[in-house]
């Protein structure tokens, strides 16, 4: 079989981090995610702590850094790393559970918008025996399902064999013996998916499934198998299978979550500091050692708990470099002063509707960016320009807003006004952009991270895609192209100069199109088609909606159809860049503000439970509190209706 490429770090990489160099550090911390998430979720089954085993696991790997002799070593010590950790994490659980009142044993039912095998399914399109084996992994034991996250990075090519003998610390021997095991379980899980969802079904295993519940366990795979290998009609399922090494290979990663954050996660081992050992390592010298430092995250409902800040211990030798180079890091992706701009260019045609004193956001190469144009109506069923930002209102002396719900999905386009960045802080917004690669003036809360933006042809310069990259490692691609008053780009033109975005993000978001993204033939359709026929890069699909139908079920059906049509024609992860509610069919007319506020809370909740909608961003932070609008904040401390909706929106 021949080897796939493996994705991660060069040794280079791995020795310049480990010296303390800060660019070296980041690199290595974002090249590592995808390998450590897809272990950690595969053998969780996406489970609510996923995301915080995967940031101890890099934390711990940070720490224990300079005590790597070998970086050729590297991977293999990782991959040890994160599985001690899962298995620390299933100790923990296990231990919770004895002492949990039988109510909280519902904590086991994984939740469907993290389950791992269902998100391989959506996010890789599986053909069917693939969509089967990734189902067949729901069945699994867990100490098997930890062993099958290793095996089938093997199988894909992203481990070597002397990998998972390493994570796993048996023999070849051993590991080959549990590997032979839990293929044969894998295999009659594959069976037990297959006969159930035979049409007709067998009734004799109706009879057998009596009083299950729907939700795979080893329990009832066990029951259910003990039917299926004795029953001549579900044993037939068995033909054509083919065997899981063949399916499982070449097939992807999983690309992770924007809520594994690299810039947050060295942000993290700042406030932490190493281990309780002072080095983050075990006594082994593979990886860490038992969690006795305390910190990590862990929530029932897959959101963040705040961290208990332990104190730092004196560090010393490159540990102290290490540290250093993560709180450079950080600095480095917190705003300080605004850079400077690069030279300005011709500006694209501003929109016919927009107000004389409408406070217009710049690029960084001083084209008028921001603003979505308002020249091409659209009906209320499909996506449309968004409205124009409101002048910048008077400062406020009014009281704080309360308290947002922090969430890294949620997020927000923002543009300079009076507050803005008290406003932005206290949207509860996990993210925000600019239209631009900078964002001159605003400052990023602790809470938020920023993400560039290339606006269109007259962004692509050698100055902006620097600022792109140092901001990255997401960055959103052309805005608007196929309107005549934004971007406004042939496909062709995107296509020439989307390989210099690829060297800007390492990992892009396609052009965002005003509408009719899931429309054969259409710009995106034919941007993507051309794309793939390049070989070229898309990491995840960028969305604009904008509703004219203001009765909320409606509005928030609508958005959602057009979110799944568009999924379903290119099995991407998706991020919804801008939408509001916003009528654009007849001039431009606002819902009330009580219709915007109820369009916020139900489509949030929508929103979050679509597994391939990774981000979301509402259109806009600012607000002209003299005229109707969608934005948040009219000031720094005073929401709209749609604003404290937003705060508090998971």
């Amino acid at each position: 079989m021949p080897h796939t490429g493996r994705s991660g770090p060069d040794t280079g990489t791995v020795a310049a981090a480990r010296a303390g160099d800060r660019r070296a550090l980041e690199d290595l911390v974002a090249q590592s995610l995808p390998l450590v998430y897809n272990i950690v979720g595969r053998a969780l089954n996406g489970h609510a702590d996923t995301d915080d085993v995967v940031q101890e696991t890099l934390l711990r790997a940070v720490r224990g850094l300079s005590d790597l002799r070998d970086p050729a070593a590297f991977r293999s010590w990782l991959v040890a790393i994160a599985v001690r950790q899962v298995r620390n994490r299933q100790q923990d659980r296990a231990a919770a559970l004895d002492r949990s009142a039988r109510l909280e044993d519902a904590e086991a039912i994984p939740d469907p918008a993290l389950d791992f095998a269902g998100l391989t399914i959506l996010r890789l399109g599986l053909t069917e025996q693939r969509r089967e084996t990734a189902e067949a992994t729901r069945w699994l034991d867990p100490d098997d399902r930890e062993l099958l996250a290793l095996w089938w990075l093997k199988e894909t090519g992203e481990l070597e064999q002397a990998d998972l003998v390493a994570a796993l610390g048996l023999s070849p021997g051993h590991a080959a013996v549990r590997t032979g095991r839990m293929k044969k379980q894998l295999e009659l899980s594959r069976l037990v998916v297959r006969a159930l969802a035979a049409a007709p079904r067998c009734p004799a295993l109706d009879t057998a499934a009596t009083g299950w519940n729907g939700i795979p366990t080893p329990l009832w795979r066990k029951r259910l198998a003990r039917h299926v290998r004795d029953c001549e009609p579900c044993t037939g399922t068995r033909h054509g299978l083919l065997p899981a090494e063949r399916l499982l290979y070449g097939l992807p990663l999983l690309a992770t979550p924007p809520t594994l954050d690299p810039a947050r996660i060295l942000r993290a081992l700042t406030t932490h500091g190493p281990g309780a050992d002072g080095t983050g390592s075990g006594s082994d010298g593979t990886g860490p050692g038992p969690e006795q430092d305390g910190h990590r995250l862990r929530g029932r409902t897959g959101h963040r708990r705040p961290s208990s800040g332990l104190p730092k211990p004196v560090l010393g030798g490159a540990a102290a470099a290490l540290v250093a180079a993560a709180v450079l890091i950080g600095a480095a992706l917190t705003p300080g002063p605004p850079a400077a701009p690069t030279a300005p260019t011709t500006a694209p045609p501003a929109a016919a509707a927009v107000a004389a004193d409408a406070v217009l956001p710049t690029a960084a190469d001083g084209a008028a960016a921001p603003l979505p144009g308002t020249t091409s109506p659209a009906p209320s069923t499909s996506p449309a320009p968004s409205a124009p930002p409101s002048p910048s209102p008077a400062k406020s002396s009014s009281p704080p807003p309360p308290a947002a719900v922090a969430s890294a999905r949620k997020g927000v386009g923002v543009w300079p006004f009076d507050g803005v960045n008290q406003a932005l802080a206290a949207s509860g917004a996990g993210w925000y952009y600019t239209w631009a690669p900078q964002h001159p003036g605003i400052t990023t809360p602790a809470s938020a991270s920023f993400v560039p933006m290339i606006w269109g042809a007259s962004s692509v310069t050698d100055g902006a895609l620097a600022q792109a990259r140092a901001n990255g490692p997401y960055l959103l691609g052309f805005n608007e192209p196929d309107m005549a008053a934004q971007s406004n780009m042939t496909v062709d033109q995107a296509l020439d100069l989307w390989p210099k975005l690829m060297q800007a993000g390492p990992t892009l978001g396609s052009p965002a199109v005003a509408y009719g993204a899931d429309t054969p033939g259409g710009w995106l359709d034919r941007f993507l088609s051309g794309a793939a026929a390049k070989g070229y890069r898309v990491d995840f699909i960028a969305l604009h909606w904008y509703g004219g139908d203001f009765r909320t079920p409606q509005a928030v059906q609508q958005l959602t159809s057009y979110l799944e049509a568009v999924h379903q024609r290119y099995h991407k992860p998706i991020w919804l860049t801008e939408y509001a509610l916003i009528d654009f069919s007849q001039g431009t007319r606002f819902p009330t503000p009580d219709q915007q506020a109820a369009f916020v809370t139900a489509s949030t909740k929508a929103l979050d439970a679509l597994p391939y909608l990774q981000r979301y961003a509402w259109f806009g932070l600012g607000a002209d509190p003299a005229k109707p609008s969608s934005g948040l904040f009219t000031d720094g401390t005073t929401p709209t209706a749609a604003g404290r909706a937003y705060q508090a929106a998971r």
